[in-house]
């Protein structure tokens, strides 16, 4: 039988088997640095991304809270009953009403009236409903309120949301607009404050739990949109704003040179375009242009422009683009250069064709042409207090920035006063208070007779104060229909008129 060798004579045997580990522990040595890099790396990353947590938890918590997916509301929801919403001079919009046994039940004091702005907060949530949730749910009432609550095993009262509309504006643009679908937005120039917000049709949000299988099922039932925001329309004669502008940009120096022979219509190649009811406006320059709407000389402009600046103007202006304000929206198209016919270029140079606009986007246009250019955002929500009233939170105005120079608001601020003195919006002419202004005859089908009726404008011209935008859907006229209206707006806020 063979002998078993030792450990000494095995480790003789193998001479190579130190030397390999020596390789192996030289080899680690070696790609030491490139682990060491690694690890490092992965640290960092893992350091930013938990500092990126950090910074989106403390910057996003209403987002957070406002998701449906998010536990936390039905927890806060289970302390605190939802706060108020009142109008900017105090008066209640939203409340929660408790009975004897701590049942609640939301209630809107003004039903319709603010059905879109206040919107519900049964099946969903809208309006201010939506937009001030976070606040609505929670609560900064005392710590001795909070501790009695919790001993009387009843809720605390959710902080209260103070918004900027005003009841009186709001109540005559509702009873203005009457049984018209349409819209009606009322800003603030100075500020960007909504004052007013209506559209139609409308719904009283006390009875929304009720309605909405009905809604639902009714596919062509339009009652939940908000048309200030999310209606689209053809502009019509008031995007005649945009075509003057890019002109006036074109020709700096020239442009009150221009001149057209009106004879009711402009054809160029297979298109045709006619002026409203085929007036023939005879010998026009680029002030009376734009006060008479001509749609011919407007077209003639139009087909002379240079579309890729055109296109500049549209960006600027927030066209295909996304608008700074917090209610959902639709956003407004326009197109003068990508595949576009000089039919299209004619159409849309007069505000139709594939053109679409929403009423608060206009109304932002023409505000910051009432503001020398710059944008004021919109908003709605002014602060938020605690049921003692003490100010949790105030909202100041934010500048966008400037849609257009200081000298170009000021030459379109001209040309649409132009509008009321000698030209479609004299209805807001000779009265207490100076207007500046556009309107519009929108056809939105084959029926030449069809039209959306539109006004656009502010006042006084010296030193605007608000800005009102309107459209009434299939009325015909802007001057006929929708410039009455803001006469009425106007009034009730300069003369305190209902």
């Amino acid at each position: 039988m063979a002998e078993r060798p030792n450990s000494t004579q095995a480790a003789a045997a193998q001479p190579g088997k130190k030397n390999n580990k020596k390789k192996k522990i030289s080899r680690y040595s070696a790609n030491r640095p490139e682990i060491i890099v690694t690890s490092c790396f992965f640290g960092l990353l893992f350091a930013a991304m938990i500092g990126y947590l950090g910074y989106f938890v403390a910057t996003s918590e209403q987002e957070m809270v406002n998701n449906s997916y998010n536990s936390r509301q039905e927890i806060l929801l289970s302390r605190n009953y939802r706060g108020a919403i009142y109008s900017r001079d105090g008066e209640v919009l939203a409340q929660t009403r408790l009975d004897e046994d701590q049942n609640e039940s939301r209630v809107y004091p003004y039903g319709r009236l603010f059905a879109h702005a206040v919107g519900y907060s049964t099946k969903g949530r809208t309006g201010v409903e939506s937009l001030a949730n976070y606040y609505l749910i929670n609560t900064n009432t005392s710590l001795a309120n909070k501790a009695a609550n919790d001993i009387a095993g009843i809720k605390n009262p959710g902080d209260n949301v103070y918004t900027t509309l005003d009841l009186d504006l709001q109540q005559v643009a509702d009873s203005q607009l009457n049984i018209y679908k349409g819209a009606v937005v009322v800003t603030e120039v100075s500020t960007g404050k909504i004052l007013a917000m209506v559209s139609h049709p409308d719904f009283d949000p006390n009875e929304i739990a009720q309605i909405w299988d009905s809604l639902m099922d009714d596919e062509d039932s339009s009652v939940l949109l908000n048309r200030v925001t999310q209606g689209q329309y053809p502009p019509g004669s008031t995007f005649k704003i945009v075509t003057a502008l890019e002109y006036i940009r074109e020709n700096p120096d020239t442009y009150n040179n221009y001149s057209y022979f009106c004879n009711g219509y402009f054809s160029s190649g297979t298109g045709r375009i006619n002026c409203y009811h085929g007036t023939n406006h005879g010998q026009v320059g680029f002030e009376s242009s734009f006060a008479k709407s001509c749609n011919s000389s407007f077209a003639n402009i139009g087909v002379n422009l240079d579309q890729e600046s055109f296109e500049e103007t549209l960006d600027e202006l927030l066209f295909n683009q996304e608008l700074p304000i917090a209610f959902p929206y639709s956003g407004s198209k326009a197109n003068v250069v990508e595949q576009v016919s000089m039919n299209e270029l004619m159409q849309t140079s007069i505000g139709q064709g594939r053109t679409q606009i929403s009423p608060i986007h206009l109304n932002m246009i023409t505000s910051a042409i009432a503001g020398g250019g710059v944008l004021m955002k919109p908003y709605v929500v002014d602060r938020i207090e605690n049921d003692a009233g003490r100010v949790v939170k105030s909202f100041q105005p934010s500048a966008y920035g400037s849609l257009m120079s200081e000298d170009e608001a000021e030459i379109l601020k001209g040309l649409m006063e132009s509008v009321v003195e000698d030209g479609t919006g004299r209805k807001l002419s000779g009265l207490s208070y100076t207007a500046a202004g556009k309107t519009g005859s929108a056809e939105y089908n084959d029926v030449k007779e069809d039209s959306h009726a539109w006004f656009t404008g502010f006042a006084p011209v010296e030193e605007p104060e608000i800005c009102v935008t309107i459209i009434v859907e299939g009325a015909g006229s802007g001057g006929d229909y929708a410039v009455p209206i803001a006469r009425r707006i106007f009034d009730a806020y300069f003369n305190g008129g209902t």
